[in-house]
């Protein structure tokens, strides 16, 4: 069975990975309008692999007997000045998510949740790649500024990314 205090924090956890899902589908629909299909598929990549997180959560509070009790969810800003702004957001958000899983962490750790612990770990490592990810793309957007053929270049890059 699951503590109510950690129950409480992976139902928000789902909340902010379907806020992070909405948030990357909106990037995506701002690269499309911007005619990026390279970015913008790699921000529906994005968005599709927050979903799953999300679900990956729901499973675990399903399996240790607890509810999920889904709430709203914040609407995302739905434009970016550029590319680079939008990375940064992206990043930025991925460090909040890092915050909070640890978060979780902790409070698996004060409860001996140890099955809770060892579900979350996975997020920890999860999260070493999305910060390096995203982190890596706003370097990269900082050395392309402004090069109309660097954009195009790295939206082609960008397209490759799998499932």
């Amino acid at each position: 069975m699951i503590g109510e205090k950690m129950l409480a924090a992976l139902n928000k956890q789902v909340n902010a990975e379907l806020y992070a899902s909405y948030l990357y589908l909106a990037m995506a629909l701002d690269f499309e309008d911007k005619n990026f299909p390279g970015f913008a598929s790699w921000m529906f990549k994005q968005s599709k692999e927050e979903t799953e997180h999300a679900e990956r959560i729901m499973k675990h509070i399903i399996e240790r007997g607890g509810k999920v009790v889904l709430d709203v969810i914040e609407k995302p800003q739905d434009t970016w000045e550029n590319h680079l702004a939008s990375f940064q957001a992206a990043y930025e958000h991925e460090i909040k998510v890092t915050g909070m899983i640890y978060n979780l962490v902790k409070i698996a750790r004060e409860e001996n949740d140890y099955a809770a612990e060892v579900m979350l770990h996975w997020f920890v490592d999860e999260q070493v790649e999305e910060e390096e990810q995203t982190s890596a793309i706003v370097e990269q957007l900082k050395l392309i500024q402004n090069s109309n053929n660097g954009l195009f270049m790295l939206d082609r890059a960008l397209a490759q990314r799998k499932d």
